[in-house]
């Protein structure tokens, strides 16, 4: 491990003093607040107090007006829906929570998850003819599609609308979709661009809610399924979703949800409190465990299932997968440090790019995010098959991944994904020219002090200022998650 130096955050002065003063404050509450940008009695109201009528209109992201009037009348026409939902964890909830929200407007809804090693990542063609076999007419994709070019292509030759519902990066060029529902998307002026695949979805119900003259409490009761996407892709605890996830534990507490309390309870986390961190590293494994190693639509059914007995089935198998996973990710991850040591030359290279035959593919990630922890550096594990590899992208800081992956992109089947953490797909005679142009961006756009890993301290504190309204405090300002971690004084 790299040793990471220590830094004071930067925090405008005047600004603690405000705060200090304004709500009589000790100076280290209020350096803590001025650094979340809790400036104001209207912020403070909002963070502290988040309601669920703090979202934003939902009509504000492009074409969701388009979507949801589409979507009405097919339930207007009792029509067919599929939901067609990535691998992941977000893939898995986005998908749950529609088909929850679905059934309970009496839609004939249906969902497919792509085989991680058969399929890949995004839309398939067999999730596609898996719709045009069930009748569907229409096709909506969760936490994926839009980099799926050909593929939306090839559900408009088989007559079948698709609505895309994804969060991820597009390229310059869109999909030809029915609508395409992101936030990011270019021309988009949504508000919040932190929503994850799951709070998209959401957003989504939310609209359909309100155009369609239906209860919010249908979508918002479910809010404890994408409280489990948020958490798991690491998007900001921030504006909507702190909202989303304040709600989404309220109901995870009511036990409402019966896939989820099974997971509590073979987690060990039944009688604990929940917070993030618990979901991140308890909860959401178990979930992934699904589509790493065996059919990732179980994840669905788990959480879709109101059956407590076919649940805990479920959610025990699920637990005994996990555990063969962390087997062979240690195995892979002790080969990997072994060819960092052999192979790389870290000295000269500021990226590792590894590859190997026998790697199994649903482990890479957690592999790559481990190699990058310790070296502090972008990293890319590649399991390599005959015909094609599939490999996962971990960045630091400062460098965006997917734009590095755009410019090698002729050397790649496909690619997408977020500026810390894709994945791609590759043909194995193409990986020492993908590695060598990688490893060179790399070196033309990582500053060496970028490799040197930080901490960033909050606030000196004195042993006195540890005391019951500090405690208080710092309770109050749960849920904690990425962009509100946990202080570090």
């Amino acid at each position: 491990m790299i040793e990471p130096q220590w830094k004071f955050k930067t925090v405008d002065e005047d600004s603690v003093l405000y705060l200090a003063e304004t709500f009589n404050l000790p100076s280290t509450i209020a350096r803590v607040m001025s650094l979340r940008g809790i400036t104001s009695k209207t912020h403070t109201r909002e963070f502290f107090y988040p309601k669920m009528d703090q979202l934003h209109d939902p009509f504000l992201m492009q074409d969701m007006h388009k979507a949801v009037e589409k979507i009405l009348m097919i339930i207007k026409n009792k029509k067919t829906i599929l939901i067609f939902g990535d691998y992941d964890v977000d893939g898995t909830t986005s998908a749950a929570f529609l088909t929850l929200f679905f059934r309970s407007l009496n839609v004939d809804i249906h969902f497919y998850i792509p085989n991680r090693e058969k399929e890949g990542y995004g839309l398939s063609n067999q999730g596609i003819d898996y719709a045009k076999y069930i009748g569907a007419d229409i096709l909506i994709t969760c936490d994926c599609g839009i980099t799926d070019f050909d593929k939306v292509s090839y559900a408009k030759e088989k007559n079948l609308d698709v609505i895309i519902t994804d969060h991820h990066k597009p390229a310059k060029r869109l999909p030809e979709a029915y609508a395409i529902v992101n936030p990011n998307q270019r021309g988009c002026n949504y508000p919040f661009k932190g929503l994850c695949g799951a709070g998209v979805a959401f957003k989504l119900a939310l609209a359909i809610c309100e155009k369609g003259d239906y209860d919010p409490q249908k979508a918002w009761r479910h809010a404890d399924v994408v409280t489990l996407g948020i958490a798991a892709d690491l998007v900001p605890i921030q504006d909507e979703n702190r909202v989303i996830v304040q709600q989404g534990i309220k109901y995870m507490e009511k036990l409402t949800n019966p896939g989820i309390s099974a997971l509590r309870k073979t987690s060990g986390l039944w009688k604990k409190d929940i917070t993030v961190g618990r979901i991140i590293f308890w909860i959401t494994p178990k979930i992934n465990a699904a589509g790493r190693l065996g059919d990732a639509s179980r994840a669905v059914k788990l959480l879709t299932t109101q059956n407590p007995v076919l649940a805990m089935e479920i959610a025990q198998k699920l637990e005994e997968e996990n555990n063969r996973r962390k087997d062979i990710t240690i195995k892979i991850t002790n080969e990997a440090l072994y060819m960092v040591k052999t192979e790389c030359d870290l000295e000269n290279e500021k990226a590792i790019i590894l590859q190997k035959n026998d790697w199994h593919p649903g482990v890479i990630g957690i592999v790559a995010s481990r190699i990058k922890e310790i070296y502090n550096r972008p990293t890319i594990i590649i399991a390599m098959g005959k015909v094609e590899g599939k490999g996962s992208c971990r960045s630091i800081s400062g460098f965006d991944i997917v734009d590095a992956l755009n410019k090698c992109q002729k050397h790649l089947i496909g690619y997408g994904g977020h500026p810390i953490a894709a994945g791609l797909s590759i043909h194995p005679e193409n990986f020492e020219e993908f590695r060598n142009i990688f490893l060179q961006i790399s070196q033309d756009n990582i500053n060496p002090e970028d490799l040197t890993p930080k901490i960033y301290i909050d606030s000196e504190i004195n042993l006195e200022d540890i005391n019951h309204r500090m405690i208080k405090f710092l309770n109050s300002m749960e849920p904690y998650g990425p962009g509100n971690m946990r202080p570090i004084f």
